[in-house]
């Protein structure tokens, strides 16, 4: 069986993909899990969604608040240096507080991102 072949990535030698006019997104994807750079200005929403990938997001700058649940009554507020992990299949809001730069990292790999159909991320 073959090896497979180590990677180095440079963050700003990855295109940045421009989703609307306040998120865009830089990835990185492995076999069996995927890492994100997500730009948020502030006020920008990611609409209530779930998925089947469990979900780490560690603010880099800036804040998010969360609405969890189907009922969006749990919320969480999470702030440059820490981490919200959210489980496969739980409902989930953000609103960027200020301008904001996270580290998603899911798995597996988002195949709606690398397909391109989040349309529910790409609707202005």
């Amino acid at each position: 069986m073959e090896q497979p072949n180590v990677t180095q990535y440079k963050w700003n030698d990855i295109p940045k993909e421009q989703l609307t006019d306040s998120l865009a997104r830089r990835l990185i994807t492995g076999d069996r899990m995927m890492l994100a750079h997500v730009y948020m200005k502030k006020g920008c929403v990611i609409p209530r969604h779930s998925h089947e990938n469990e979900q780490l997001t560690y603010i880099l700058e800036g804040a998010l608040h969360f609405y969890i649940g189907e009922d969006e009554k749990e919320e969480i507020t999470v702030r440059a240096g820490e981490v919200l992990h959210i489980p496969s299949n739980i409902p989930h809001k953000a609103v960027a507080l200020e301008d904001t730069v996270d580290v998603d990292i899911f798995s597996p790999p988002r195949q709606d991102w690398l397909d391109k159909t989040d349309d529910y991320l790409r609707q202005k």
